[in-house]
């Protein structure tokens, strides 16, 4: 039904609209969202219009795989606004919709975001160290913004096999 959209699709450069109704259809897609970040090669992190659907919806879960580092667990977070950010780090990136690429991208070390759960209720969740990263990440596909605009150099950039 869903479909996970790749570079050069347009709809990855789009901006999403606030989700607005939180009924059945859209506990419905969350759970095509969830299969498709599991289903992916080692994703922590997925985004909505990843599957294009243009809403603000991002899942995260840096439990998953290596990535062991002190975390939330899964979190679905439905229109998430950082709302404060701390600090700066560099750190080695790659996405489920630019396979076959990684790169060092510049993000906030600590960051507090607000979201809404699937019930429509409001939290605020602060993050930091890889889990800020990938919150990061996801919150830009929301904005149409991949990893690829905000690599440090062209050059930095590899290709997934090599590393």
């Amino acid at each position: 039904m869903y479909e996970l959209l790749i570079v050069p699709d347009a709809r990855l450069r789009q901006k999403s609209l606030p989700v607005t109704q939180f009924d059945a259809k859209l506990n419905d897609f969350v759970q095509h969202l969830e299969a498709a970040m599991l289903d992916g090669m080692g994703g922590v992190g997925i985004a909505a219009p990843q599957l294009g659907l243009l809403q603000r919806i991002v899942m995260v879960d840096c439990s998953l795989g290596r990535h062991k580092n002190k975390n939330h667990g899964r979190l679905l977070m439905i229109n998430p606004e950082i709302v404060t950010y701390d600090g700066e780090a560099l750190g080695r990136e790659g996405c489920l919709s630019v396979p076959e690429w990684v790169g060092t991208v510049p993000r906030a070390r600590r960051i507090t975001v607000r979201y809404q759960d699937l019930q429509g209720q409001f939290h605020e969740v602060v993050s930091k160290a890889f889990e800020a990263r990938v919150m990061q990440h996801e919150i830009d596909h929301l904005d149409g913004i991949l990893f690829i605009d905000r690599i440090i150099s062209t050059k930095d950039m590899l290709r997934r096999m090599d590393i």
